[in-house]
């Protein structure tokens, strides 16, 4: 008789144990740094877009899911630093396979990518996240297609410069407490990385982004 019931061991064992189980979505877990979510547009604390126009997230994507046309910066408003700047920008999420090699190649950290996964559409065409989409508000808050939704998180989007945090400084002792990042609208300048040994300020206090004597 044994035989039979012996599958039930298993689930008998399993009800004494502590649950793990997440209430999502009113919990999430604490994601890393470098978590491959939606993108966004930056900007610098002034209001200006990190996005110069070059094209060169658009020249390494693989999948070709990333449409940009540079246009040149009004003499009088001027939209970026630069000369030119992301005029037309438009990612096809369908295609996107999200490996963030348009992170990796932007000169300016304009892209980066979120915390922000969740994400559905009703209609193909709303999958193509244009400028308006994508870039954020002068505040550093970032538009999202469902603002009203149990899903949406702020704070996830809120973190839209965690990814050059967490690259930076590519783990070369020499610069660990220098700041090797551009400030970002609504965050301002965050505090260096942490170092391979010891403690270093995690706050947002002012930090001394100088190297050390003797770094090179």
């Amino acid at each position: 008789m044994a035989g039979p019931f012996s599958g039930f061991l298993v689930t008998l064992r399993q009800i004494f144990r502590r649950k793990v189980t997440t209430q999502y979505p009113e919990q999430k877990r604490v994601k890393p740094q470098r978590f491959h979510g939606r993108h966004v547009l930056n900007r610098y604390p002034d209001g200006m877009e990190k996005c110069i126009g070059c094209e060169l997230c658009a020249g390494v994507c693989p999948a070709r899911c990333i449409y940009v046309r540079g246009k040149d910066n009004p003499i009088d408003e001027p939209v970026s630093p630069g000369e030119r700047y992301g005029f037309v920008y438009e990612i096809n999420m369908l295609r996107c396979i999200f490996c963030a090699l348009c992170v990796e190649a932007c000169p300016t950290e304009a892209i980066t990518m979120t915390h922000l996964f969740e994400m559905s559409v009703s209609d193909r065409d709303e999958a193509i996240f244009t400028r308006s989409e994508l870039l954020m508000e002068p505040d550093g808050s970032v538009p999202h297609p469902q603002p009203d939704s149990v899903l949406f998180d702020r704070g996830e989007l809120q973190v839209a410069d965690g990814w050059m945090r967490a690259t930076a400084p590519a783990g070369r002792a020499a610069y660990e407490g220098v700041v090797a990042w551009t400030p970002t609208a609504g965050a301002g300048l965050r505090p260096p990385e942490p170092g391979q040994e010891g403690e270093s300020p995690t706050g947002d206090e002012p930090v001394d982004s100088s190297p050390e004597p003797g770094a090179s």
